[in-house]
């Protein structure tokens, strides 16, 4: 599974390119931003105030990689605490139902998400790494959420 899942996401990359992947903002703020899989989403907190007030901003599409970058990043970046999960969850993947059962209850023997509903819930952080993500970081669950109204309410 996991070969067949690489081959596809390299295929993806290559049918369905997405440049946009983070973006900066202040380095002094506490908060992230995470997208989920929508791009314009990500687009228009790049190009709104919202960029001022948080440290980064970026999408997650995959169950596996792409939470093994958040959980690394904020062990590298201590300054953040807060993470906003907000934008239209990705189909299949549910990268954001994962992100949050990674937070609530770990990883297994074997480094897959406990509780994780997706297709392939694998991690290749250090279980410190995980233990630093789930007793530092704040978790704001507004998966679905796209207003940018009410997503920076919560920021």
């Amino acid at each position: 599974m996991d070969r067949l899942g690489e081959l596809i996401g390299d295929i993806c990359k290559v049918v369905l390119p997405i440049k946009e992947e983070f973006y900066l903002g202040n380095s002094k703020s506490d908060t992230a931003v995470c997208t989920l899989g929508s791009i314009n989403l990500l687009k228009e907190i790049k190009k709104s105030e919202i960029l001022h007030d948080v440290a980064i901003v970026g999408r997650l599409f995959s169950e596996n990689k792409g939470i093994d970058a958040i959980v690394r990043f904020v062990n590298k970046s201590q300054n953040v605490r807060k993470i906003v999960i907000c934008g239209k969850d990705v189909w299949g993947h549910r990268s954001g139902h994962s992100l949050i059962m990674l937070h609530e209850s770990g990883i297994d023997e074997t480094g897959r998400i406990i509780g994780s509903r997706s297709p392939d819930p694998y991690l290749s952080v250090t279980r410190n790494e995980i233990e630093y993500f789930q007793k530092n970081i704040q978790l704001v669950n507004l998966i679905g959420e796209t207003n940018l109204d009410r997503i920076f309410a919560r920021i």
